[in-house]
């Protein structure tokens, strides 16, 4: 076949040999941070130096009393459902389409995850939550998918009309909110992680947010034992006994980590302009391909882009599988277009299937199984992601996936067979 694409011996779009896309953004101010911070100390014991400040910025960033940094953005949950006090025979409804550390450190805890669908940007569906509450449901988690604000006041309205605590998994979406109210600050707490990837980043790290003065002291009884507690919790409180070894457990950031956050909150909402330049630049163009469908995002919802996770319409090509689509896109030199793996929908995972085997005590509690959640299976299935790049200079290279995507659709054709 005389094709001109390059999975079938055609000239790929893109030859640039080069990272297509790199995060965080690292320079000279970096460096110096880091450096400065590694003649200061490598090891914070109590809420001082870096580790004060940054958390000082995460409260005034986000508008909140209490911020907590924790080694990770699992850490960060596994801290912040401890101090919530979720344990054995708390029902806790959870996306079922999230990466699954959302939903692990409950597990450790003892609780009983329930899994919800999800509605058309992924996140958690109302509808669907409504439904699985029962006399047991203690919580509600909601995750920001790829940077996008789950539908907070109809969720919120829900937990409130039941009273349950809404808490949020926000390791996506820093900086997103819903008519300028931050998403991390909608429900008793949030999580976030600053992973390498995320639109905030440490390298590795995350942290806790809340108002609410019972659940910080916990926060710091389950990760950040002794000095911190002895510092910071009331002498006169009843959990001051535990101070010296609270939980036992060691969450917290390397000061280090610490100090690369705090050179990039500083730099956060520039970068969240560019990149909301790039995804409305990215969905305009790619609106206009048959087989894509791009995320449209409500008013007054501003999304952190994580990543621009597009939807293959695979009955607009005639059938082509979406597998065939994306290995096209790669060979014509778009290596940055993933199908997510390990963030899919949990019930596809075998310990949400079989947690017995790695927990016991699970046994008969969780059954999960392929088909249980059409809309998550679904949206996974077809997820096609993008990068989302902040700069000016970077406009080129969206342009060449750009063209790539239509030279895939304009041939598709010969594909097919």
């Amino acid at each position: 076949m005389n094709s001109p694409l390059a999975l079938l011996g055609g000239e790929p779009v893109i030859t640039y040999t080069g990272p297509h896309f790199s995060w965080p953004p690292l320079d000279e101010k970096t460096t110096v941070a880091v450096v400065d911070q590694l003649h200061r100390g490598i090891s914070i014991y109590d809420r001082s130096g870096v580790i004060e400040r940054l958390e000082d910025e995460l409260c005034e960033y986000h508008g909140v009393t209490h911020a907590v940094l924790t080694s990770s953005g699992t850490a960060a949950l596994h801290s912040m459902y401890a101090a919530c006090g979720l344990g054995p025979g708390d029902e806790v409804i959870v996306p079922a389409y999230t990466f699954f550390a959302t939903v692990t450190p409950l597990l450790h805890l003892g609780s009983t995850p329930v899994l919800a669908d999800c509605d058309e940007s992924g996140n958690l569906d109302p509808k669907d939550l409504a439904q699985r509450i029962t006399e047991r449901t203690k919580a509600v988690v909601v995750t920001h998918m790829w940077g996008v604000p789950a539908a907070m006041p109809e969720l919120k309205a829900i937990a409130d009309e039941h009273g349950l605590m809404l808490l949020e998994d926000a390791s996506h979406a820093h900086g997103a909110n819903i008519d300028g109210q931050r998403v991390g600050t909608f429900g008793r707490a949030a999580a976030f992680s600053m992973n390498g990837p995320k639109p905030l980043s440490a390298g590795e790290g995350g942290f806790v947010l809340t108002d609410d003065d019972e659940v910080y002291y916990r926060v710091l009884l389950h990760g950040q034992y002794n000095k911190r507690c002895r510092n910071e919790l009331p002498r006169d409180h009843a959990l001051y006994d535990y101070a010296v070894t609270g939980m036992g457990l060691k969450f917290r950031i390397h000061p280090l980590a610490a100090a690369i956050a705090l050179d990039q909150l500083d730099r956060l909402d520039h970068y969240l302009t560019g990149r909301a330049g790039t995804a409305a630049y990215l969905c305009e163009r790619l609106s206009e391909l048959p087989g894509v469908i791009v995320p449209e995002l409500p008013l007054g919802v501003r999304a952190s882009w994580y990543g621009l996770p597009l939807q293959y319409a695979t009955n607009e090509l005639d059938g082509l599988p979406v597998e065939r689509f994306h290995e096209a896109l790669l060979a014509e030199g778009c290596r940055e277009v993933d199908r997510p793996g390990s963030t899919c929908p949990l019930s596809l995972l075998p310990l949400f299937q079989r947690p017995e085997t790695l927990f016991p005590g699970y046994a008969n509690t969780l059954s999960y199984s392929p088909g249980d959640f059409p809309n998550a299976e679904a949206i996974h299935r077809n997820t096609l992601k993008l990068p989302v790049w902040h700069r000016e200079e970077d406009r080129p290279l969206a342009d060449s996936y750009i063209d790539a995507f239509r030279k895939v659709t304009d041939n598709y054709r010969d594909l097919l067979g």
